[in-house]
């Protein structure tokens, strides 16, 4: 049974409707090998660039090399998935309209799920809380992000995917197989992923035959975008040349007018340009007066020691007697902030067992004004 177009033969839907002849099925009777090839240069791409964003969101070097794809049947699952992992499902919101399933072990899963929290990986209890699964979560979300910018390109359309959905998958215990697809015959697109020293393992993709055949057709075949068609030259344009060509006679037929002989230029005077020397504004009674009506209203004032940037993992990695290096050198004037906006700058004192700040230097009037606005 041969399959050279990318739509299910009749044959084949014949040979998935029969019971008891699905344990015959090869991977080549549904898939060519030139559509696993197809299949598995789509992973190859997409997958690549997301291990470079799990790669800086681990610190961890990652790579995912080249897939295996093969042919699964849904009722022989317990074969291939014998040990508890974690399911992910993602679904396809823009482009295609299909769901796939991520499944990592759970052992790799809790490494991950460590380094995502600040951890190095190497004590990670496999028994993953709900917070270790959210963790995981966001890994793969940035993972299938990746990877469905990466589809975009390939498949020159916009591809979006829904936020993943994490669940444990124990296919024996039953734990977790509603996400799996509901098509008999699955796809299934093994990686090999190693994360530095900490996972030497396997991260699977599986999704319905149907799906792949539709990648597999859109990227042998795409949809040829319609050609941009100039815009018509409107039929008002030739009526409104011709009056212009009929006016052309009537104007030659008209006796030419004798020109006025002009007049001699009168001399200009030039002048250097003086500009207005620049000072503070002078304010009017009137603008004081509008301004004394502001003047009871409360403002909160903030002294700025100084600033730093740290990521996410240092600040989990903070603790009692930490220390924050900022941006100031000791010694060195503290800003002086009005809502935010500074106004002056001063040093730290101690006026009777509390923090006080001695102003230095200030603003101009005008300048804490217009910081004000």
């Amino acid at each position: 049974m041969e399959n050279n177009g990318s739509k299910l033969s009749q044959d084949e839907i014949d040979a998935l409707l029969k019971g008891g002849s699905n344990d015959d099925i090869e991977p080549d009777t549904l898939l060519s090998a030139m559509e696993q090839d197809a299949i598995g240069e789509i992973g190859n791409i997409s997958f690549g660039s997301s291990a470079t964003a799990l790669s800086t969101l681990l610190s961890q070097k990652v790579e995912i090399t080249t897939p295996t794809v093969t042919v699964i049947q849904k009722s022989k699952l317990n074969e291939e998935f014998p040990h508890p992992y974690v399911a992910i499902e993602v679904n396809y919101t823009e482009g295609f309209s299909a769901s796939n399933l991520l499944v990592i072990q759970q052992t790799d899963a809790a490494v991950i799920a460590d380094l995502m929290m600040g951890g190095d990986g190497t004590n990670a209890d496999p028994s993953l809380s709900e917070i270790h699964l959210s963790a995981v979560q966001e890994a793969m979300n940035q993972m299938m992000g990746s990877a469905a910018t990466s589809m975009s390109t390939v498949f020159n359309k916009k591809i979006d995917i829904s936020p993943p959905r994490v669940e444990l998958l124990d296919v024996k215990e039953g734990e977790g197989t509603d996400r799996i697809p509901a098509e008999e015959m699955l796809v299934k697109v093994s990686f090999r992923l190693t994360i530095g020293e900490l996972i030497d393992s396997n991260i699977m993709q599986l999704y319905p035959i149907t799906f792949a055949k539709d990648l597999i057709a859109e990227l042998t075949d795409p949809a040829e975008e319609e050609p941009v068609q100039e815009a018509p030259q409107s039929a008002l344009e030739p009526q409104q040349a011709a009056p212009q060509a009929q006016s052309a006679p009537m104007q030659q037929s008209a006796p030419p007018k004798r020109q006025a002989k002009p007049k001699p230029a009168e001399p200009v005077n030039v002048a250097p340009v003086e500009f207005e020397a620049f000072s503070e504004p002078q304010h009017t009674t009137s603008q004081l007066g509008n301004l004394d009506m502001l003047m009871d209203i409360p403002l909160s004032i903030t002294v700025e020691l100084g600033r730093t940037q740290r990521s996410v993992k240092e600040v989990l990695e903070l603790s009692a007697g930490s220390i924050i290096e900022l941006d100031k050198l000791a010694g060195e004037p503290v800003d002086i902030l009005v809502n935010k906006r500074i106004v002056a700058k001063g040093e730290v004192v101690v006026i009777d067992e509390n923090f006080g700040v001695r102003v230095t230097d200030i603003l101009s009037q005008s300048e804490r004004l217009s910081n004000l606005k």
